[in-house]
């Protein structure tokens, strides 16, 4: 009879122990140690599986008879087996850059994160929140590099192979070239692969995926593990592009083994709001290009499309100027986009009047209230003050500071910003505006929508764009002074 043992194992970051604890000593995390039974039976891949060609093997699947798939339980050992297969070793000046050049991918969006296109033989793995449209952007991926005359291959283990259809069908996306699979099994998959031979392979999703051989259930560390190395090997020794999607906690970090992160090529991070159709593509890792780059699309009822001019969708288009409103440009990676922020103040009976933000950092709001009441005598404490964004707009960086103090100093006088302004610089507590980087592209993209005048920190070195009139300032006050001016 086979022995076996119980150890406990943290699903955030795999560390094992030899008794259970509240917190993982590794990783900090409270609730994170589940047990794992580890057997020391041997055991085998007895039958074969139904897609596999007779007198095939699935591509890293073991003969039958043989010991349960060792390169799946530790990825180090399937690495270390991906490099004994490698051949000898080559002078680097030697070795065909060709093979590791971007491919697009058909949408530029994606391609600008990636940064030029699919790498073959990477590993990726996107990960988002439920309900995101993960699923419908790689379904996108695939339908774009079917139509481009390529092979593309979804498994699904989340959908039937009708649901697929169905919503391929809505997007536009039912291409000759598109094979789908419904399957679970990890090795009843690699089967589908050799069957179909496709030049881009998708997953949905590595935490549903089952390998066999492997103890746990689907979903678990040693499984999830097991599965993200498997994929990534079968990228690696054939060249073939896998887009594997990735669940995510509660508190927004891939679910699963930090390990699942280091052994893939590229992570992403595919976000939005529920109550907003933006999204957003984000690099969190990435071997084969930059990660400060950001993708935008739109979910609509035919699909997710992508979004090559975002700061269109957070400026409301206007003829006149409204008080309490004001434009700064912010950087989202090595994207420059424009948004308009809108504040409202009105008498409060409470003694403490109450701040409502939304889209901004609450704490900037009020330390920028505090300047202008104590640098530029504008007594807001009795106001009731309310602060936004246009269009679901997140800002966190410093440097719309300055626009939200014109902003705020507009309602507060109720004299209403020129309308072709845009404000760039952050605000300290003396008051004095500091310098931002990036403020070249800041300012060209501003012109590029049309903006005839901007308010900078002095001493900023930048281009004027052609046909902007840039005026620098040193302080709060100065630019409000400037721009109510000009009312």
């Amino acid at each position: 009879m086979a022995k076996s043992s119980t150890t406990f194992e943290c699903t955030d970051c795999g560390h094992r122990l030899s008794k259970w604890m509240g917190r993982c000593p590794s990783c900090d995390s409270w609730g994170t140690m589940t047990a794992v039974v580890n057997s020391y039976a041997q055991f085998s891949v007895g039958q074969r599986t139904k897609s596999t060609k007779k007198g095939q093997g699935a591509p890293g699947a073991l003969a039958p008879g043989a010991r349960a798939v060792d390169a799946l339980t530790d990825p180090s050992e399937l690495l270390g087996h991906l490099a004994g297969d490698g051949g000898d070793a080559l002078r680097i000046t030697d070795i065909d850059a060709l093979t590791a050049e971007h491919r697009p991918s058909g949408i530029g969006e994606l391609d600008r994160v990636l940064g030029g296109g699919i790498v073959p033989g990477s590993a990726v793995l996107l990960a988002g929140e439920p309900g995101v449209g993960k699923s419908t952007l790689l379904l996108e991926v695939a339908a774009c590099w079917a139509r481009s005359g390529h092979t593309a291959l979804i498994i699904t283990a989340e959908e039937s192979a009708g649901q697929v259809r169905h919503r391929a069908q809505r997007t536009g996306a039912v291409e000759e070239n598109l094979y789908v699979a419904s399957e679970n099994d990890l090795e009843t998959a690699l089967g589908y692969v050799d069957d179909v031979r496709p030049e881009l392979i998708i997953v949905d999703s590595i935490q549903t995926m089952n390998a066999t051989g492997v103890d746990g259930v689907s979903g678990g560390v040693t499984q999830t593990r097991a599965v993200a190395a498997t994929l990534t090997t079968l990228a690696k020794q054939t060249g073939t592009p896998v887009i594997a999607v990735g669940h995510v906690t509660k508190d927004g970090n891939v679910a699963g083994p930090r390990t699942i992160e280091h052994l893939v090529d590229v992570v992403l991070n595919f976000e939005g709001d529920k109550h907003s159709s933006l999204r957003f593509l984000r690099g969190i890792k990435n071997r084969f290009g930059a990660t400060d780059e950001v993708g935008c699309f739109e979910q609509t009822a035919h699909g997710i499309r992508e979004v090559t001019d975002p700061s269109g969708l957070f400026l409301h288009h206007r003829s006149e100027s409204v008080t309490g409103t004001a434009v700064t440009v912010v950087m989202d990676g090595r994207r420059a986009m424009v948004g308009e922020l809108q504040t409202l103040a009105l008498h409060s009976e409470l003694k403490n009047a109450k701040r409502y933000v939304t889209g901004m950092d609450n704490n900037r709001v009020s330390m920028i209230l505090a300047v202008l009441s104590e640098r530029c005598g504008l007594r807001l404490a009795d106001k009731e003050v309310y602060a936004a964004t246009v269009g679901g707009m997140r800002i966190q960086e410093p440097s719309a500071d300055l626009a939200t103090g014109l902003a705020l100093a507009s309602t507060a006088r109720r004299l209403p910003l020129p309308l072709g302004l845009v404000a760039v610089g952050e605000v300290g507590l003396g008051g004095e505006v500091r310098r931002v980087p990036q403020l070249t592209q800041r300012l060209a993209e501003a012109a590029r929508l049309g903006f005839n005048s901007a308010l900078i920190p002095r001493g900023c070195v930048h281009d004027k764009p052609q046909g902007m009139e840039v005026r620098e300032v040193g302080t709060l006050c100065e630019a409000v002074r400037l721009a109510l001016a000009e009312a």
